[in-house]
């Protein structure tokens, strides 16, 4: 396993570890309040971080790329993020890794689209081993209240993958030439900002920044926004800037296979067969892709 593959599986692991936080802090806090604390404590960590890294607040970035980080941010954090966390309430763990699984399909399509990448037989193989794998591993669950909640769920679990997708692929050519830190800071704060204030004008400011009012559970929420937005951030973005977009979102598919272990001993929900052989089969198509160069 090369760097960006590496930095992918690391991506996996800390997003999984935040979903579960995120499931448990949205019992409490609704979508729009969850992705506005995570997308504010995100971008403290990453002004934090640019001095550390010895980074540049204003880096010589031509303007087109500011613009276009921007836009990418609003798609890919503003519209995305809600969308996952609206997702997440209306299915529960399980149900959200199920419909996860066009996570991969996503990145492979946009990625050929932008980019003209395409994947080997072996790692295609790879690709499908994971995605049956997280298909035969999920089930539904008690956490869906009515059919429509499934349905719509679904849909935007699935709308907010696609978004992700085209969000960060957009500005590929960008990350490969500054600094992962500097450019998550700058999205993570647009993103925050402009779903602030369209939050706020639609609803409420109280209903929009309730997440920072409740201190009773930042002690979930802040770990959850560092674990996800800061840290499984940069993983990704590495990822993505160290390797190719298909074999990326491969790996990170292995989100859903993490997800369901931690479900098992944090949300209480039972390890059965089907998840076993989804857990083996995802697993050798991430060593499938791994063995190939």
């Amino acid at each position: 396993m090369n760097e960006g593959e590496i930095f992918a599986v690391m991506a996996a692991l800390v997003w999984s570890c935040c979903v579960i936080l995120m499931r448990i802090s949205g019992f409490q806090i609704p979508p729009v309040a969850l992705t506005v604390f995570k997308g504010g404590a995100a971008s403290i960590f990453f002004l934090i971080a640019i001095p550390v890294v010895g980074e540049s607040f204003f880096p010589s970035v031509p303007a087109r790329d500011y613009l276009r980080l921007a836009v990418s941010a609003v798609l890919g954090i503003t519209i995305a993020d809600t969308l996952y966390a609206a997702a997440l309430n209306r299915l529960g763990a399980s149900l959200q890794a199920l419909a996860g699984v066009i996570y991969s399909p996503s990145m492979v399509a946009v990625g050929y689209l932008l980019f003209g990448e395409m994947l080997g037989n072996w790692e295609l193989l790879g690709g499908a081993l994971v995605v049956a794998g997280v298909g035969i591993g999920m089930r539904k669950t008690e956490d869906v209240k009515s059919q429509r909640d499934l349905v719509v769920g679904i849909a935007m679990a699935v709308s907010s993958h696609l978004i992700m997708a085209f969000g960060i692929l957009m500005v590929r050519d960008v990350i490969r030439e500054h600094s992962v830190v500097w450019i998550s800071a700058y999205r993570f704060l647009i993103a925050t900002i402009v779903l602030s204030v369209v939050g706020s004008l639609c609803l409420s400011p109280r209903r929009v920044f309730m997440g920072f009012a409740r201190r009773d559970i930042w002690k979930i929420m802040i770990p959850m926004s560092f674990l996800g937005p800061f840290m499984g951030t940069m993983f990704w973005t590495a990822g993505f800037k160290y390797t190719t977009a298909g074999r990326a979102a491969i790996y990170n598919q292995l989100s859903t296979v993490f997800i369901v272990i931690l479900a098992m001993f944090f949300l209480r929900e039972r390890l059965t067969g089907r998840k076993v052989l989804g857990v083996i089969l995802a697993v050798g198509g991430a060593i499938v892709v791994a063995l190939q160069k």
